[in-house]
């Protein structure tokens, strides 16, 4: 606080001002960081470089036809697999930090948060990472082949809107129905279709939903085994008819609380998403990690980086190797 004199007052800056102490302002070196910058789902499913844009592959929906025929007036009729070309367009994500000269120079004279360039830089790449883990679930746009957003057609949408069969990628379990019984019945009709040999290996849940998970099967005395889905990282897993499938929590899958409530009370609305992880690709361009320009300096001598990453998720075959399960608690 400045005074008449044109002095500021010390004593409206310290702590402490007395007979032999002048306490000021001192900081620990360390900022506390808990923030949450990685989901495990993007570090589990497959990375594969773009073919161009949009990256295009096919699709193999059907063996040549086969038919039993008389022993001894053989015949038969000339067939052909059945392929189909899908594309996925290419989208952008960016991110940019500036710093003044003034200020960095300040900060390394003081010499108390020496690492905080360094931090800034690395927390803008982090958030990079972040909000692509996010959109790989929730990106907004609605098609792989007429693109109407910038972000990603997101995995849920992807298998929510994938042409149904019989008996179709999705199921709603009932207000009293069992989840466990109902998350195994619907892996047990995708192991059981014929024409494509699918094999889940995960399933993806808010924490709020994988907890109702955990509680009945404590209700009804039923044993998980533990899985280790990434280094360090162990989730309860639940037996099927292919195997153990573990259930890993992605905080970025939405839960939605009744009206007027807030998620995770009685009456919220969960998904639950059975998926074969490697046949949801993360196709890049150049490189699936972000990277990261340093522009020319601004007049005002600032500094100017920009984190910069290329790419788009695919769900392949979502009408048959992945599953949506929809439940309300």
């Amino acid at each position: 606080m400045a005074t008449s004199n044109g002095f500021v007052d010390l004593q409206a800056s310290a702590d402490f001002l007395g007979p032999g102490a002048i306490e000021i302002n001192r900081y620990q070196s360390e900022i506390v960081d808990m923030l949450r910058r990685r989901l495990p789902f993007g570090q589990r499913i497959d990375q594969a470089p773009a073919t161009g844009q949009p990256s295009r592959y096919f699709e193999q929906l059907g063996l040549p036809s086969a038919n039993f025929v008389p022993p001894r007036t053989l015949t038969s009729t000339a067939s052909q697999p059945t392929r189909a070309e899908r594309t996925v367009p290419l989208k952008a994500l960016t991110a940019q930090i500036n710093f003044s000269i003034f200020d960095v120079e300040v900060n390394a004279q003081q010499g108390q948060f020496t690492y905080l360039e360094a931090k800034d830089l690395t927390d803008t790449v982090d958030s990079v990472l972040k909000t692509h883990d996010q959109a790989l679930w929730n990106g907004n746009d609605t098609s792989l082949t007429i693109p109407s957003t910038n972000q990603y057609f997101g995995v849920s949408g992807q298998i929510i809107n994938a042409p149904q069969g019989t008996p179709g990628n999705q199921t709603t379990v009932a207000a009293t129905g069992s989840l466990i019984d109902s998350f195994k019945r619907q892996i047990a009709f995708m192991a059981s279709n014929l024409s494509y040999e699918v094999r889940p290996t995960a399933s993806y849940g808010n924490p709020l939903g994988n907890d109702l998970f955990d509680k009945e099967a404590k209700t009804f005395q039923l044993y998980y085994n533990k899985v280790e889905i990434l280094p360090g990282v162990i989730v309860s897993g639940i037996p099927t008819q292919i195997g153990i499938i573990p259930l890993i929590t992605d905080p970025s899958i939405s839960v939605f609380g009744p009206a007027g409530g807030y998620a995770g009370q009685a009456n919220s609305t969960y998904t639950q998403f059975i998926v074969t992880e490697d046949m949801i690709s993360y196709l890049w361009l150049t490189n699936p990690l972000p990277r990261v320009f340093q522009l020319g300096l601004q007049a005002n001598l600032a500094s100017q980086y920009t984190v910069l990453k290329f790419g788009a998720v695919v769900v392949k075959g979502a009408p048959y190797a992945h599953a949506a399960m929809f439940f309300t608690r």
